[in-house]
């Protein structure tokens, strides 16, 4: 699947929810949801920098794909990340690199997160973003 049908596919679930408490409970369901990621990857050279609570991100590429596990130590914050990767996961590297993230705005978290989520998410994007352009440039 494309990460503009995954996205517009995020972007639906949201419309279906009517206030933001219960948007909240799908962030936290979703973070919930992530695969456990293996306590040996939880490195500090794999902490998301600029993240108020721990998020930890790890990369593989296999012909061109990216892989990608998560976690964080916070709920609403493996929600978020879990999104970033549902999004991501398995798609070619220049794809990652390119890609506009529009679900961000489109669900309304940018206006609905405190500063310092947000600026967490900013990171987060960021941070694979940067690691799609270094898997992209070595093949």
């Amino acid at each position: 699947m494309l990460i503009n049908d995954i996205q517009d596919q995020l972007v639906e679930e949201f419309e279906l929810m009517d206030d933001w408490m219960e948007k909240y409970e799908h962030i936290i369901h979703m973070g919930n949801e992530l695969p456990p990621m293996d306590e040996t990857l939880k490195t500090d050279n794999r902490l998301i920098r600029g993240c108020q609570s721990r998020v930890w991100l790890d990369a593989k590429e296999q012909n061109g794909i990216l892989h990608f596990e998560a976690d964080s130590d916070a709920l609403i914050t493996k929600g978020l990340i879990s999104m970033v990767v549902r999004v991501l996961n398995n798609q070619p590297a220049k794809d990652i690199a390119a890609a506009d993230l529009y679900f961000v705005d489109k669900i309304g978290l940018r206006s609905h997160l405190s500063s310092n989520r947000a600026n967490g998410l900013a990171s987060m994007i960021q941070q694979i973003k940067a690691l799609a352009v270094h898997f992209n440039s070595a093949n």
